[in-house]
């Protein structure tokens, strides 16, 4: 370590009393360090640098009482040990936390040796311990060897520090584990999820996954499971769940006793009455107080399970309650006799169907089998309908009477008719022995073929989510299964207490037009305030479906709280029609972006301009992506000189293809005289150095303009097209006393690698200017690939 803090001093520059104190001072921090921090800051600032990261990380509080920032350090030592530069590295506003969080991630996956560098290396330093209250996001990967690690006994302070510090975790590539694995994962996510921080699980990238690791993952991100007690943690129940569990166990008893005081001044009052007038309701009103008392007693927070609904059903039919007879108190407690008695004979015959079945899946799962496993818990999620367990007759929360959107009898949403056919209503299950722990607010499925079974498991979970604020589907090959999901968020709207906010679907096939979609979600939930909806192309089935099929075109949308809505067709037109009550039910939206869409005629366009001028006057960014707007000249320049917009995005829009240059200078004219515009994006329209050149004329003298950003990614711009255009660009700018509001020039994949020394000419003049963003792209290879292709 001396060696090393010599070399350090050395970099520094000659040595000095100054810098051998330091050096002296850093090595017997041990005994020195309260001093140390009383250190004035031109003293203090010489040392830092000095510093394992133990002791930086303990001189955080110093520094800034005496004014110093460690920011360089840190980022010193992300470059030092990291030795990579990190993505959006100009966002990062915390280089301790950065480098702190990656830190841990890289040492609990065993990528970074702290015997490496000498700063890591401290006797004191316990690597997960002290890094992990910093730790904010975590990801888990391939065998979840990360879990088994952080639930080892001697990692059981790591644990409650992320229980504090952890808001999101992340699972990706994972493999199939055996049940050791899956043991610690439960371990993890009930201490990080249900007695933690975590409020978003995301999942990434698994071909293949895993039926039961997956259903566990949704499962406890959803605040279903076991009860703590079934949990052990070195050999011990959950402390947290045995202390929770005691405390509802006495406000219960405090319960019975209080109900048992209230039953019996109630049967002294039905006795002494039996000669007085009682009012009509009130027997059927005692009736069924004492019916929900005996059968809402899932364990569940949510709808009742079928065991308990068909209980309840035989008891009403074998034990009919007159409502004209009088104390009614007697009819109460016989239904409750019968319907006790008839509780006990279903549950047993379930017990014992179920306790079968459950001895056939252990014999066939060899000599490991336990009887307190994963895969009986799991499976009476993912795999009800087999068992039983999935009530296929109750419409309380699914109604498979009622359609989506009480659209025509030919809509795809009537009925769930795909539910139905894979087995019972999506919105109902029953977990027996589960709990409701708390769950997560964001959930993210990216990359994850979700079979039919799975689709089923998370309708159910979805439709007693409440807390679920944002959810995002991405590319999980749903097809007819949307209709499943669809379902469980049909059940959720119903909720009062319902709190999502943002969906967001996307996949490579669309098994419903986009539109009918967006109508679907939205007349469900009116409260949401960010909709995304992106198919990349039809099904074949929805290929031949025939053009306006009414189905949820013809529905009532109420009036939503949207601020923001996405839609990517999968090339189909863009019916102006289909559209306007969306934006007509949206008045608060700020926000539209519309791809990949048809214009099957010339009026389209404009229809949805006039649409969106009426219906939304909050409307500050709009963008258009893929859509071909070559013949739409008119009304592209009526967009451009909108007094509300904020941004504009045209993309791939092929605006350039059949104009002249005469359209060229009436958008520059146009954007000249639009004091409201900041941002204007023209990505992918072959500009050419030509019309790049002659859009620097937006900030002559005489403009008005108040734009800070210009998108010209992919226009095929050249390095001395951009030095022209940097040129004409400072002559504006001096012509104007310097005063220009033009901040971001965004550059991305342009020609510039023909010409390195006047492309480096070019973005060194723009960036004295500007923030320029741009890459290192290869154009030869990007065109070789492009004709691979052709």
């Amino acid at each position: 370590m001396a060696a090393a803090l010599s070399g350090a001093m050395a970099a520094e520059g000659p040595g000095s009393l100054l810098a051998l104190s330091a050096a002296a001072v850093s090595r017997s921090m041990g005994a020195l360090e309260r001093d140390v921090w009383a250190l004035p800051g031109h003293l203090l600032r010489g040392l830092l640098p000095l510093l394992t990261v133990f002791r930086l990380e303990r001189a955080e509080g110093a520094a800034r009482r005496a004014g110093l920032s460690t920011q360089p350090i840190w980022r010193k030592l992300w470059d030092d040990v990291m030795k990579t530069r990190p993505p959006n590295s100009e966002n990062i506003t915390c280089w301790r936390k950065k480098f702190l969080e990656t830190f841990f991630s890289n040492v609990l996956h065993g990528v970074l040796d702290v015997s490496s560098d000498w700063r890591l290396n401290d006797h004191h330093f316990s690597p997960l311990l002290h890094s992990s209250p910093h730790v904010s996001q975590l990801t888990l990967c391939n065998m979840l060897q990360g879990a088994v690690e952080l639930t080892a006994e001697h990692n059981q302070k790591v644990l409650e520090n992320l229980a504090v510090s952890l808001r999101i975790l992340k699972f990706q590539h994972l493999l199939s584990s055996d049940q050791s694995i899956r043991r610690s994962l439960v371990l993890l996510l009930h201490r990080l999820i249900h007695h933690g921080s975590v409020s978003q699980v995301s999942m990434y990238s698994w071909p293949v996954p895993d039926t039961v690791l997956l259903v566990l993952i949704l499962s406890m991100s959803a605040g279903f499971w076991r009860s703590g007690n079934a949990l052990t943690y070195q050999s011990s129940p959950c402390g947290l769940c045995r202390e929770k569990d005691k405390a509802q166990s006495q406000e219960s008893a405090q319960e019975r006793v209080e109900r048992g005081h209230c039953d019996g001044r109630e049967w002294s009052d039905g006795e002494n009455q039996k000669g007085s007038p009682r009012a009509p309701e009130e027997p059927d009103a005692e009736v069924n107080r004492c019916r929900a008392d005996v059968c809402l007693n899932s364990v569940l927070s949510g709808p009742r399970s079928p065991l308990q609904n068909q209980a309840c059903e035989e008891a009403s039919s074998k034990v009919p309650c007159d409502t004209s007879i009088q104390g009614g108190s007697s009819c109460c407690i016989s239904d409750q006799l019968s319907c006790h008695s008839v509780l006990r004979k279903t549950r047993r015959r379930l017990k014992s169907a179920v306790g079968k079945k459950r001895r056939c899946l252990r014999r066939s799962r060899g000599p490991y089998a336990d009887p307190e496993d994963l895969y009986d818990f799991v499976f009476t999620v993912a795999r009800e309908d087999n068992s039983g367990l999935l009530d296929k007759n109750s419409t309380t929360e699914g109604e498979n009477a009622e359609n989506w959107t009480s659209s025509s009898p030919g809509s795809p949403c009537t009925g769930h008719a795909v539910c139905k056919k894979r087995g019972g209503s999506a919105g109902i299950f029953s977990l027996k022995a589960a709990h409701r722990f708390r769950s997560v607010s964001t959930l993210e499925l990216f990359s994850i073929p979700l079979t039919g079974e799975t689709c089923r498991t998370l309708s159910n979970l979805l439709s007693s989510w409440v807390s679920l604020e944002n959810l995002v589907l991405s590319y999980n090959g749903l097809d007819a299964n949307i209709f499943c999901i669809l379902s469980g968020l049909r059940a959720l709207s119903r909720h009062s207490d319902c709190h999502l906010r943002v969906v967001r679907v996307s996949d490579v096939f669309s098994h419903m037009p986009c539109m009918e979609l967006v109508r679907c979600i939205l007349s469900a939930f009116p409260r949401l305030h960010m909709l995304s909806v992106s198919f990349d192309l039809k099904n074949q089935l929805e290929v031949n479906r025939p053009e306006g099929n009414p189905s949820c075109s013809q529905a009532e949308i109420p009036e939503s709280c949207l601020e923001q809505l996405e839609i990517r067709f999968p090339r189909e037109p863009l019916h102006t029609a289909f559209l306007v009550p969306v934006l007509k039910a949206s008045k608060s939206l700020q926000q539209l972006s519309l791809d990949s869409a048809t214009l099957p005629c010339s009026q389209e366009f404009g229809l949805l301009l006039e649409a969106l001028k009426e219906c939304n006057p909050n409307l500050k960014k709009l963008s258009f992506h893929d859509m071909n707007l070559a013949e739409h000249q008119k009304e592209v320049l009526l967009l451009l000189q909108d007094p509300v917009l904020q941004e504009i995005t045209f993309s791939f829009c092929r605006l350039f293809e059949s104009s002249t240059t005469e359209f060229l200078s009436e958008i520059i004219n146009t954007v000249k005289r639009n004091s409201s515009l900041k941002s204007l994006k023209l990505p992918g329209n072959r500009l050419g150095n030509h019309r790049l050149v002659a859009l620097a004329d937006i900030f002559s003298e005489d403009s008005s303009s108040s734009l800070c950003q210009l998108d010209v990614s992919s226009n095929c711009i050249k390095p001395d097209g951009l030095l022209e255009f940097t040129k004409k660009l400072e002559g504006h700018i001096q012509q104007r006393g310097g005063q220009i509001q033009f901040t971001h020039l965004r550059l991305f994949q342009n020609w510039l690698d023909q010409d390195a020394e006047t492309a480096q000419e070019a973005l060194r003049r723009l960036k004295a200017v500007c923030s320029v963003v741009n890459d290192s792209w290869d154009s030869s290879q990007a065109f070789a690939d492009y004709i691979s292709v052709m």
